[in-house]
């Protein structure tokens, strides 16, 4: 598998979307969460490599949501 093939994926996040019906900024949810607005813009953007559970627990506990309303499964959709 190519360097290039290794970094496309399907996973879709929703996070602008929970931020909007929850009325928080992202900048609240980082406080919130114990990380850092960098990071979750990261997440945010489809652009992380990788989320710690506990990092999603933290995120789900916040925005009262399961993991399933964060995050997204569309094949064909490489980012």
């Amino acid at each position: 598998m190519s360097p290039a093939e290794m970094d496309t994926h399907a996973i879709t996040v929703h996070l602008d979307r929970l931020l909007a019906e929850r009325g928080m900024t992202l900048s609240e949810l980082a406080d919130r969460v114990g990380v850092t607005v960098v990071n979750l813009s990261i997440l945010k953007n489809g652009r992380a490599k990788a989320v710690r559970f506990t990092t999603l627990t933290k995120i789900c506990e916040v925005l009262d949501c399961q993991p399933g309303d964060l995050l997204g499964y569309h094949p064909g959709e490489n980012r």
